[in-house]
């Protein structure tokens, strides 16, 4: 129950950076010195998830040191890395413990580790398994062979939708920071009802963005994370004129809130691309830079009209 309460904590993001195991040699079973070495991250949710999926079998499970982060985060941040990987076969006198001198990696795991260097610094080989975890129990019974089912890496609807309540949580403090200062603004501005229906448009771009964005990512037209948060912006803007009753209101502010609120869904679907299976730190830089300046502009030009909106009846 313990291991449950804590994953689905760190889903939303409370105590996520301590849900972690002590790195180390471990045995799942009663593994025997010629029960294959699986590696894997400390992070605890991932180490859950292998030892789940690995019960009733004997083998041996070595946990690197990645500070409680995932494999594929941490083998680009270099803590799932080729010195980690040594260092922690040596401290744990594996060679001592088994006979073989392999090491099964999971795939994700690959960008951080030199495996001739490992071959060379411990004399143990590197061998890739699988991408999901779900994954190995075939793969040790098909003779450690990965089928290209095995290197093909899932988006689903379910895999994205989990990703939502910890985005949601890192969001908190900003919303109420810029929520209450939009909301004291407008008031100070407009009255104290278009305070709440800035304040309601502003929360429901956020959670555009953050939510039904993502949610929806494959539907939306186009590429780019900043087009597809501004898409389903404009959607959200729409929606959100005719339930408030835009029509009322002056055309700057109309047409304020069609510069603003797609602008705020597609930063935050923009952020979105660090829990993405298909971007590349290279393309997330490019699309920045192309973006950036644009939702900027954007948002300065929906203030400068929400301003003139006040001036017009």
């Amino acid at each position: 129950m313990s291991d449950h309460l804590g994953a689905c904590k760190a889903r939303w993001g409370i105590n996520r950076m301590d849900f972690l195991v002590p790195p180390g040699l471990y045995a799942i079973g009663t593994p025997t010195p010629e029960a294959p070495v699986l590696v894997t991250a400390n992070y605890k949710m991932t180490y859950d998830l292998v030892r789940r999926v690995l019960a009733g079998r004997n083998v041996w499970l070595l946990v690197l040191e990645t500070f409680g982060i995932n494999v594929w985060c941490a083998a680009g941040k270099g803590t799932f890395g080729t010195g980690e990987l040594v260092r922690r076969v040596a401290e744990s006198g594996l060679a001592k413990v088994v006979t073989h001198r392999r090491v099964t990696l999971p795939i994700l795991g690959a960008p951080g580790i030199a495996a001739h260097e490992v071959l060379k610094q411990t004399g143990f080989s590197v061998r890739y398994a699988t991408i999901r975890a779900e994954d190995l129990p075939e793969y040790l019974d098909n003779g450690e062979r990965t089928t290209p089912a095995m290197r093909e890496l899932s988006f689903t609807m379910y895999e994205r939708l989990v990703l939502v309540p910890v985005e949601i949580v890192l969001v908190l403090k900003t919303l109420l920071v810029l929520g209450g200062g939009l909301y004291l603004a407008a008031l100070i501005l407009a009255g104290s009802s278009a305070a709440l229906t800035a304040l309601l448009g502003y929360l429901g771009a956020v959670f555009t963005g953050i939510a039904l964005g993502p949610v929806l990512l494959p539907f939306i037209p186009g590429r780019s994370f900043a087009v597809k948060g501004a898409l389903a912006g404009l959607a959200f803007s729409a929606v959100f004129y005719a339930v408030a009753g835009g029509a009322l209101w002056s055309w700057p502010v109309q047409l304020a809130s069609f510069l603003a609120f797609p602008a705020v869904s597609s930063f935050y679907t923009l952020n979105f691309t660090g829990c993405t299976t298909y971007t590349s730190r290279s393309g997330v830089k490019k699309e920045m830079r192309l973006s950036l300046p644009v939702l900027g502009g954007a948002l300065v030009a929906s203030l400068c009209l929400a301003l003139v909106g006040t001036l017009v009846k």
